[in-house]
């Protein structure tokens, strides 16, 4: 059996290994700011980017890696006793998996497309705004935002749910568990609003959201090093 400890330490690991990556996506590239813009400045301004700009993609996707782990381990602790936990965690190893694969159409996918869209003609640029839409709607909208986000979410509700039922932290751990899932959940109105330009959207859900969830995951990492449990 997996000590909580160490679960600790792989939710502490992963949360910051997201953060960072993405923080510094946010000072380069505009992150998420830029996806609302014109696909031909989207694909100019990765492709000014460099290699440095793919390598931060890559380390996003990757470095989040030891959340699988954390996910499967404390599934493995609890899942005796509460019947949903092994739904959880099933949830949230699938969460995980469609955000990484769709993360890293940005370090194999888009590049290519940048790199076209750059250099070639006028019938290559169209082409590869095109392709870029559709890797995007699909690799991005569909697998990372939808189904990943969703199953995420689904995942942290049910775990926040577990804690709470087992009182194995804080209760303002448990309301902000529950806080920044309902948060990160209004995000996905930005999706539907792809396909529904009329669907109401609130801009900063997907940003605060997603910052809330990664505190929360810090603390019950931290929370973890310090509680000694059966």
């Amino acid at each position: 059996m997996k000590n909580y400890k160490m679960i600790g330490y792989l939710l502490i690991l992963g949360a910051i290994g997201v953060f960072i990556p993405y923080t510094i996506l946010t000072i380069t590239f505009e992150y998420p700011d830029i996806l609302r813009k014109d696909t031909g400045i989207i694909l100019t301004k990765f492709y000014e980017g460099g290699n440095s700009l793919i390598w931060t993609w890559w380390a996003f996707a990757i470095l989040g890696l030891p959340l699988l782990e954390a996910y499967i381990f404390i599934g493995q602790k609890l899942e005796n006793k509460l019947y949903f936990v092994r739904w959880a965690t099933t949830l949230g190893v699938i969460g995980l998996l469609t955000q990484m694969i769709g993360l890293m159409r940005w370090t194999f996918v888009v590049p290519v497309l940048a790199k076209n869209y750059v250099l070639g003609n006028e019938m290559t640029k169209e082409a590869s705004k095109v392709a870029f839409q559709i890797v995007h709607q699909y690799g991005g909208v569909v697998l990372g935002e939808h189904i990943g986000q969703l199953f995420t979410i689904a995942w942290t509700i049910m775990m926040t749910s577990a804690f709470a039922q087992l009182k194995l932290f804080p209760k303002w751990t448990t309301w902000l568990g529950y806080i920044s899932s309902m948060i990160y959940l209004l995000a996905q109105a930005e999706l539907f609003a792809t396909v529904m330009p009329t669907f109401p959207v609130w801009d900063l859900a997907g940003f605060l959201g997603s910052t809330l969830w990664l505190i929360w995951l810090l603390i019950i990492g931290v929370k973890l090093l310090k509680t000694k449990m059966d």
